[in-house]
């Protein structure tokens, strides 16, 4: 078993609640199901938002979820001048296969983020 960093990032349409726990909902899960990962291999996950985003914490979803016991953080994005806003990422710490190549995933308008990552999208 290796230890991995996944990345993956999603867009909502506006600073509400729920929006950022469906939408944090929707990437972990496709994150956990594109890369064939347990909660049990998870070591941490770091969650970030832009600063247009503080409706909810991104984490509230993941313990939902039911990633009860993997340690996980919020944070705000540097807010860089003509960025991509409403966006939700996450890093996720996990073991996995040797043999397996992480699968990033960047959805909705969180795509443009990672264009060169053919994987990703």
């Amino acid at each position: 078993m290796r230890l991995y960093a996944l990345r993956g990032a999603i867009t909502v349409d506006d600073n509400d609640a729920e929006q950022i726990l469906s939408a944090t909902d929707e990437l972990m899960r496709e994150l956990m199901t594109r890369n064939a990962l347990e909660a049990e291999q998870m070591v941490s996950c770091l969650f970030t938002m832009t600063g247009d985003l503080d409706a909810q914490f991104p984490a509230v979803a993941a313990r939902r979820m039911g990633l009860s016991r993997v340690p996980l953080m919020c944070a705000q994005e540097v807010p860089v001048p003509g960025s991509l806003a409403h966006v939700i990422r996450v890093m996720v710490h996990y073991y996995g296969p040797e043999d397996r190549e992480p699968q990033h995933v960047y959805l909705r308008g969180a795509r443009v983020l990672r264009t060169d990552l053919e994987s990703a999208q």
